[in-house]
């Protein structure tokens, strides 16, 4: 469905951002106020900003992409991403697709608590999260029906909530590094004890700090070291202590630029995610993408395999390990992929609301 000119002329004037690939058309930036937007908790904001990215224009068919935890949509126009996807004759092709990507709430340029409230914003969780994409796609861009909503890590994870709660929004999904499973196993134990270790900071101050906890880029490492880079990646790229300590020694050289409550309340919001609930609603036309080596959803658990059991429509496409696999960080390449994502889109049905 095309967006309506007059839900366009509502959202607030869109400024060009720098073409990461000069074979795509020069992405932009958009604001809207979500009015009384209403969280899991009952705690309502009387206006919820929700910050945009669009890439070609509104006439072609709509594709939602989903950042990961502590990104935006600057993530999601990487030469491996956006430069494998977007430019003319590949699968998402900007003459043809009109690709929106939002910053989650708490995530970039939306509504988060580093903008002055702190603590006291409201405990969103990734369902709020998903509910303030769909007003943006419905109420501020005037989006009806979307060709695709694809997205990586977190932007996985809401995809599968996506295909629960608005069955009718979309032809296909595709989640990436993801499980459409409870959070639970290694996966929140190392994310617990990352935001242990920053609350727990004396620096913290119970979120009242006046500098950023200086423990915060331990915690981000450690979690950074164990979530992604591939077991063959690893070995390959630090197959001695001496190269070992060097990677390790360049990651705590960068400053971290994260607020640390922005920072906690990004992760803390999966501690309810829960998908599966809804699997048997899914009536799009379903593709998960995982990596073999993926250390935060290890296929050899199962756990996919027979979730995917549930949905209808629904397949998964495993990237073999290599040493060209990053682990977790894999689907942010889309050289693994494209040839999938390409078929599926000129397969997959087109249905309407």
């Amino acid at each position: 469905m095309k967006c309506s000119r007059a839900a366009l002329s509502a959202v607030l004037a869109m400024t060009s951002l720098t073409a990461v690939a000069a074979d795509y058309p020069a992405p932009k930036q958009g604001e809207w106020i979500a009015k009384d937007f209403k969280f899991h908790t009952g705690e309502i904001m009387p206006e919820l900003r929700l910050h945009y990215t669009t890439v070609g224009e509104p006439s072609g068919q709509p594709v939602l992409v989903l950042h990961g935890s502590g990104g935006d949509a600057a993530r999601m126009l990487t030469t491996d991403f956006a430069g494998e996807l977007f430019g003319p004759g590949q699968p998402l092709d900007t003459s043809k697709y009109y690709i929106i990507i939002p910053d989650s709430v708490g995530h970039g340029k939306s509504s988060k608590p580093s903008d002055g409230m702190k603590t006291a914003f409201p405990k969103y969780n990734y369902e709020d999260m998903v509910d303030a994409q769909y007003r943006l796609i419905r109420d501020g861009l005037g989006i009806k029906h979307l060709r695709l909503v694809i997205g990586n890590s977190m932007g996985g994870m809401h995809t599968w909530i996506w295909g629960g709660k608005y069955p009718q929004a979309m032809d296909i999904l595709v989640p990436m590094a993801s499980q459409p499973t409870e959070m639970a196993a290694r996966n929140w134990m190392l994310r617990r004890m990352m935001l242990e270790t920053i609350r727990n900071d004396p620096d913290y101050n119970g979120g009242n700090y006046t500098a950023q906890p200086r423990m915060m880029k331990y915690a981000i490492n450690a979690y950074a070291i164990a979530t992604g880079g591939g077991t063959f990646g690893y070995q390959a790229l630090a197959p001695t202590a001496a190269k070992a300590d060097k990677m390790v020694d360049d990651r705590l050289a960068l400053a971290v630029t994260a607020d640390a409550n922005d920072f906690i309340y990004q992760w803390q919001a999966s501690h309810d995610y829960n998908p599966s609930a809804g699997l048997e609603r899914i009536e799009a036309t379903l593709l998960a993408i995982n990596a073999a080596d993926d250390e935060r959803n290890p296929p050899e658990t199962g756990v996919t395999d027979a979730a995917l059991k549930r949905v209808k429509n629904g397949r998964l496409y495993l990237i073999p390990a290599s040493t060209e696999t990053r682990g977790h960080l894999t689907t942010g390449n889309a050289r693994f992929y494209t040839e999938q994502l390409r078929e599926l889109l000129q397969t997959a049905p087109q249905r309407t609301m």
